[in-house]
Order: C-alpha cells, then structure tokens, then sequence
C-alpha cells in the first residue's frame, strides 16, 4: 500500500510540474491581451522556461544529492506554488517572466528525482511500469490540466488560472510530504558521475533521441491554439478540445506501455510509440486546415509522447543503475533542451506566417530521433 501511495504522491508531482511547464501554452491569447504582448512573446515564456530547465535540471540534482527526497521533493513544489501565486499579482509581462525563471529553476529537479526516488521505493521487476505510472503526471497535465487552464483563463481570465495553479500545488506539496517515506536518498552524485555519462556512446544516444523526440512534440503542442485558429478558424473551445485529445490520449499510451513493457521489453516498446508519433506528425502537417485529420494526427501523437519518455527513462536506469540519478537529470534536461529547441523553432515559423511548415518540421525531428534510436539498438546489440 505504501508503494501505491507514494507512486500516486510523485504522479500528482509530475502533474503539477507539467503545468507549471505548459501552463502558458493554454492561455496565450489572454496572456498577450492581459499584458499587452504577442502571442510569440507569450510563447516564449515556455521556451525561455525550457531553456533554465534544461540547464537547472543536472546542476541542482548534484548539489542536492546528500538531501532527503522526501524534504527535495515537497520544497520543491512549495516554491513552484509560491511563484504562481506571486504571477497572480504580477502587474507586468517582465514580473511574470522573471517570478516564471526563479520557480523553473527549481522546477527543473522535480521530473528526475521523482523518477530516481520510485526506483528506490519499487522492487526491481516493478520499476519500468513504475516509471511510467509516475509519468502518468505528465499525461494528465495534457490531458486534464491544459484544457482547464484553457476553460479557466477564457471564464475567468489568466491571474486567477495562476491563482488555481499555486493552491493546487501546495495540496499536492502537502500529500508528498505525509506520504513518502523519511530518510530516502539517491545514489551519491559526483562530477565523475556525468563524466562517465559522458564516455558512454549509449547512454548519449539514448539522451539524443530523447532531446530529438522532444522538438518534434513542441514544434507542434505549444503554438497548438493559434495555429489552429489561423489555419481552421477554430476558436479557445477548439483548442481545449484538442488538448484534451492529445492529454487522453498520452494517457492511454502511457497505461498501454506499461502494460505491455513487461511482455515486450522495453526497446520493443519505445520502438511502437515512436512509429506512433511520426505517423501522428505526418498527418497533422499534411492535413494542416482540416480539423478531423488534425485531431487524427493529434490522437496518433498523443499515443505516444508520454510513453516514450518513461520509456527513455527505463532504459537509461537498465543501462546504468548507479547512474540513474545522473542520467535521469540529463535526460530531463535533454527533454526541456527539446521543449526550447522545438517551441523556438516553430516560434520563428509562426512569426513568419508559415503555419504549415511547423508540422512538417516536427515529422523532421521524430524522424532524427528515430534514426538515433536504431543507432542505439545497433550498437547495444554489437556490444553484447
């Protein structure tokens, strides 16, 4: 029962963190009419968030190695709801990205050490659906949260959705804290620890494709609602609608995965869902204007975003287990790494009115994260 509850803690973790994430990408009309922007500025605020993530991830998780995950874990949610109750009463786009910075600093460690604290709690059998249970976080963010967000800022306007966030997040801050066990630690972390990282040709490959995967799911997610109004004339209710596709659907991915993973190993399975995402990417770029082959193409992505980075995540603690603190950090900074190349990417498309080329671009990048995999593959085989 206590495995239950604390994988329910961390998944509830992974949710708030993925809306700390996203968060701007459900109310970017209303933050650029609130704040007197536009909309590429207020969706700048997730890539210059993904880019302090990226590097916050692996730095923090080495000066944080000697703490207790339970007291890690909960102050970090502490802050995350602080700094959205703070964007509540931010009066300027220059507080909210400033208040936005200083809690995505912080952020950054929750994702990796969630991922590294269930490894320790679950028997060795059990850690791939675990894993992927506890990145169900993330799914649910997608699929309940962005829509919400959407639904909240349109009723009620952006400072109050920020408001809803800040609370929710202490509630969760408080369930971590009463219900995962005391005197939980990592496996020391040292300098020598991303030096091996860095000498091993698998585990750079695994944390490339990663970073590759990433993109091409940000290319597309973030400028999600106004490419759709610009290229369908769909409306906020749209958009919600297609948010909550691609979250339910990520959802159904990540309970496929892991019920599966057991059967067919975890490659196997990583290999499904990224067949999943590139079919999925396909279909949106080619059906751009069409709203029924732009769901289809988003219900194929969403199959796949969530369960191919527990997937990731899997493989990286199999290949190395006194790494997995280590390698998890990097491959969640590869991730935010792959948020900001992805959202600046299709930032600079959607500047430039080519609405449709930001699909195109995104099949690009799971085509390169799929190549890299079977690199992966390649190489693990010869060296058995």
């Amino acid at each position: 029962m206590s495995h239950l509850l604390s994988r329910f803690a961390l998944m509830s973790g992974n949710f708030i963190t993925g809306l700390s994430v996203l968060a701007p990408a459900g109310m970017l009309h209303e933050l650029s009419s609130g704040l007197g922007v536009t909309i590429r500025d207020a969706g700048l605020l997730v890539t210059y968030g993904a880019v302090i993530l990226c590097f916050g991830s692996p730095v923090l998780s080495w000066l944080t190695t000697r703490m207790g995950r339970r007291l890690l874990l909960t102050g970090t949610l502490a802050i995350v709801a602080a700094g959205h109750v703070a964007s509540a009463f931010a009066d300027s786009y220059a507080a909210i990205l400033l208040f936005r910075i200083a809690m995505l600093v912080v952020v950054a460690l929750y994702t990796p050490q969630a991922a590294s604290t269930i490894a320790l709690i679950v028997p060795e059998k059990d850690r791939a659906s675990a894993l992927a249970f506890v990145f169900l976080g993330w799914s649910i963010a997608i699929a309940v949260g962005l829509p919400l967000i959407t639904w909240l800022a349109t009723q009620f306007g952006w400072r109050e959705t920020y408001l809803v966030i800040g609370v929710t997040a202490a509630a969760v801050a408080l369930l971590n804290v009463v219900v995962l066990p005391r005197g939980l630690k990592g496996y020391p972390l040292s300098l020598q620890s991303f030096t091996e990282i860095a000498r091993s040709k698998t585990l750079l490959l695994i944390l490339l494709i990663t970073l590759f995967q990433m993109s091409g799911q940000f290319s597309i997610t973030i400028y999600m609602a106004p490419v759709l109004q610009r290229l369908a004339d769909a409306g906020p209710a749209a958009a919600g609608i297609f948010f909550a596709i691609l979250g339910v659907a990520s959802l159904i991915g990540n309970v496929i995965a892991t019920s599966v993973v057991g059967r067919l190993g975890v490659p196997r399975t990583l290999a499904i869902f990224m067949l999943s995402m590139i079919c999925g990417s396909l279909i949106w770029a080619i059906g751009g204007g069409i709203l029924a082959a732009m769901a289809a193409g988003m219900l194929m992505l969403g199959l796949g975003v969530t369960a191919a980075n527990s997937m990731q995540q899997a493989r990286l603690i199999e290949a190395a287990p006194a790494l997995a603190s280590a390698t998890v950090a990097l491959n969640t900074s590869f991730l935010y790494f792959g948020q900001a190349l992805g959202s600046a990417s299709a930032s600079i498309l959607f500047d430039h009115g080519y609405y449709r080329a930001i699909g195109f671009v995104a099949v690009a990048f799971f085509l390169i994260a799929f190549t890299t995999f079977q690199l992966t593959e390649l190489w693990r085989k010869r060296s058995q």
